[in-house]
């Protein structure tokens, strides 16, 4: 982008408006993607939320649900820096199109176990880290495809959070469904239902119409692509700043959706129908925080827009952990829903919005490592502590670690506002006179 604003750029100072949320959907790419993706995400909440009632029902260990988070999760950890440079060196449609075709199979091969009666918690540990095999590769990808499926790159903070908006009112509309599916069905049925699903996003990226040069792998020895990557996330204050807090972030706010089985059973002494409403108010919450930043004009703001994002989270899980009335479980779920997702979106965007386009699947993986890398470990530590001193207080004390946070990201500010600001000014966004 030149150093000459934009009228993009001067819009900013105009206040937000409904039709200015979805003008990433006027590019076709994106609008085939962001159908396809609607309905495949419906099958995969399904079968996230079948899974955890699965394992909980097989074993009744919040510790066991924690495994089985963590294994799907260590495997893309593990995997981030060299999926990263790799994806760099492919063409982002084709990969994803092997991507969708493997993460359909492993859904279909859970269905069938479950739906034979053969499904015993070490295949769902091993179907699990094959799903993180799948997103080690996928989720850089996926990431740094947007960037193709958007002609105008003032567009891209935009399609960031209408991607950001399906994944979360598919989060609000997949559990309901799963909930009512295993009533009525059984599990295996959401596997499936979840298998089926991925061909509509196979199908979309098929029908995506890209020029030729869409795709340009760069030179040199793979570990050396691998070096510069963390060369540079680890030197630029702003990228390595944002990384750390999601970091704790995952290490100590997303964890809580690994217990909700565990508060809908034990704590709200509810069924199948319980999680599934708590998942749903999660995911609520979550879309009310897409569609915010949606509406949205510039990444101008989004630094400090985090730091809130980053209380807010801290604020409901406090309320959600000392919480032992269904409403207002529901209530203060929807409050950590939507400090959560804004988070993760803000961090994305701001990520993307600092980064130079042939570095941008290797930081990209980056930000998956920094879920992947803490989420696990979060997950096991919520189980083992939730054995020991119960759900409730481990998730409150989640709460209080993200309030933290906040704390400490405020302390940074200035310093990542100084860096920004040159960066902002030669991509003709203004430099908002109170900082980032």
């Amino acid at each position: 982008m030149s150093g000459t604003p934009t009228p993009e750029s001067r819009a900013v100072a105009r206040p937000s408006s409904i039709s200015h949320a979805w003008r990433a959907l006027r590019h076709r790419n994106f609008q085939l993607y962001f159908v396809g993706q609607g309905i495949s995400l419906i099958g995969t909440w399904m079968t996230r939320l079948a899974t955890s009632w699965l394992v909980y029902r097989m074993t009744h260990s919040a510790l066991l649900l924690g495994v089985v988070s963590f294994a799907g999760q260590i495997v893309a950890l593990a995997l981030g820096p060299f999926a990263g440079a790799w994806v760099e060196r492919l063409d982002r449609r084709a990969l994803l199109l092997w991507t969708q075709a493997a993460a359909a199979a492993q859904s279909l091969a859970m269905a069938a176990l479950t739906l034979t009666h053969r499904i015993t918690l070490e295949e769902i540990l091993a179907l699990a880290a094959l799903q993180g095999l799948i997103a080690a590769f996928d989720m850089p990808a996926r990431q740094s495809f947007l960037v193709q499926m958007v002609d105008d790159p003032h567009d891209l903070g935009n399609a960031i959070a209408v991607n950001s908006s399906v994944v979360n009112a598919t989060r609000l509309i997949g559990p309901a469904v799963a909930g009512a599916v295993i009533a009525a069905l059984g599990v295996g049925w959401c596997f499936l239902i979840d298998g089926v699903s991925y061909f509509a996003v196979i199908a979309s990226l098929a029908m995506m119409r890209l020029p030729a040069s869409a795709h340009a792998a760069p030179a040199g020895p793979l570990f050396e692509q691998i070096r510069e990557g963390w060369n540079y996330v680890r030197e630029f204050r702003p990228i390595r700043t944002v990384l750390w807090l999601f970091f704790f972030q995952s290490l100590v706010g997303w964890p809580y959706m690994v217990l909700l089985p565990v508060f809908a059973a034990r704590v709200l002494h509810g069924d199948a129908h319980t999680l599934g409403a708590l998942s749903a108010a999660s995911g609520f919450g979550a879309l009310l925080s897409a569609l915010a930043l949606a509406m949205r004009r510039s990444v101008v703001g989004l630094t400090r827009t985090l730091r809130s994002a980053t209380a807010l989270l801290g604020t409901g899980l406090v309320l959600f952990g000392l919480s032992h009335a269904l409403w207002l479980s529901l209530a203060t779920v929807v409050l950590a829903g939507f400090g959560l997702m804004q988070s993760a979106a803000v961090c994305n965007t701001i990520l993307q919005s600092l980064v130079p386009d042939g570095m941008r699947a290797r930081v990209m993986s980056y930000y998956t490592m920094a879920f992947f890398g803490a989420a696990p470990f979060g997950s096991l530590l919520a189980g083992a502590l939730s054995d020991r001193i119960g759900a409730p207080l481990t998730v409150a004390a989640s709460g209080v670690a993200c309030l933290a946070g906040a704390l400490w990201y405020s302390h940074e500010l200035p310093r990542i506002g100084a860096i920004m600001a040159p960066i902002y000014r030669e991509k003709g966004l203004p430099v908002p006179p109170k900082g980032f």
